[in-house]
């Protein structure tokens, strides 16, 4: 157990070449020593090291590995069903959401115990069933807890929502930052826009002059409502509640995010006419068979602006996440003129 000994202001720098010498100790915590020439680092090494001083630490200081769920459940799940514990779960806010395998249902509180000892700033666990109805509403149920609203801070902006009635996919965080980062100066049309998904986080850093979000659930619009407030955006986001198909407004945007999927291209009338006549951006979703990335989202686009005597440029393609086995999510980002 080497360490090499270093003054504590060196420490970074230290730590810098004994990295790049492929040296370093990840195993063991740095430990500060008084000495009478002033205080010390012990930086724990794998080998001697030319040009440090060294010691030999006869009890380091070791990281503690973190427990599996697995792990923390031996002694309480028979040995032959620890290998059907979960190894993954989603935290929104201040709750757990995990899906439990048929053959543990007798061992859920447990497996809800421990998952709030690994995730201590948690509160309630859910147990998840999966997904129903047009509004693509979560099927879940409560383990451990009571209040299952939370809110769900991400990318600087502030989710209010009840996870056993609203769904919050972590997989399209990558494309709420993009979103985030465009719009400004611009009037900007969120159809299907949930409890301000797309719609919150283009708001509070795009700067956009303003934005329409449409949401049809009555539940949903009223966390979007909720979320306005939460996030300071009154002044901005105008929520509007009713379908798509009849309440978008027409020949107002600058750009226009299409967020749903699965009958979002019955809808694209809507929003390509929603960009007014001088031109913008259309952001439409779709989930598409592998065979048919980007083919298809691109020939509806192209179809349905054709239909409205418009002409369109695509300007990207991006895959989302794998919706379901040989299925994509996808969006195309293309100017209507």
């Amino acid at each position: 157990m080497k360490a090499v000994v270093v003054p504590v202001r060196d420490v970074e720098k230290a730590k810098v070449e004994l990295i790049s010498m492929g040296v370093l100790d990840k195993g063991r915590k740095i430990r500060i020593v008084e000495h009478p020439d002033g205080k010390f680092a012990e930086i724990p090494v794998t080998s001697d090291v030319n040009g440090f001083d060294i010691v030999e630490q006869e009890e380091p200081d070791l990281y503690r590995p973190a427990l599996s769920l697995k792990e923390h459940l031996c002694g309480l799940v028979p040995e032959e069903l620890l290998g059907s514990v979960p190894s993954g779960w989603q935290v929104l806010g201040d709750i757990v959401i995990v899906s439990i395998p048929e053959k543990l249902q007798s061992y859920r509180e447990d497996i809800a115990s421990k998952l709030l000892d690994i995730n201590p700033r948690c509160r309630c666990v859910l147990q998840d069933f999966g997904i129903k109805g047009t509004f693509r509403e979560p099927e879940r149920e409560v383990i451990i807890g009571e209040d299952t609203e939370t809110i769900q801070k991400e990318h600087g902006c502030s989710f209010k929502l009840d996870a056993t009635k609203i769904m919050y996919s972590k997989g399209n965080l990558a494309e709420r930052k993009r979103m985030s980062k465009l719009g400004k100066g611009e009037v900007v049309v969120d159809m299907f826009a949930g409890i301000g998904y797309f719609s919150i986080p283009l708001a509070v850093h795009g700067k956009p002059k303003k934005v329409y979000s449409i949401e049809l659930n009555p539940l949903s619009y009223n966390y979007l409502l909720e979320n306005i407030r939460l996030n300071h955006l009154e002044g901005i986001v105008e929520a509007i509640n009713g379908d798509c198909a009849e309440v978008t407004p027409q020949g107002v945007a600058d750009r226009v995010i299409m967020g749903y999927v699965g009958i979002t291209h019955h809808y694209l009338d809507k929003g390509i006419g929603a960009i007014r006549k001088e031109g913008g951006t259309l952001h439409y979703h779709e989930t598409t068979p592998e065979v048919l990335v980007f083919e298809r989202p691109i020939q509806r686009i192209k179809e349905a602006a054709s239909a409205l005597g418009r002409d369109v440029e695509i300007r990207g393609c991006h895959r989302i996440k794998k919706y379901s086995p040989g299925v994509w999510h996808v969006v195309v980002d293309a100017f209507i003129k």
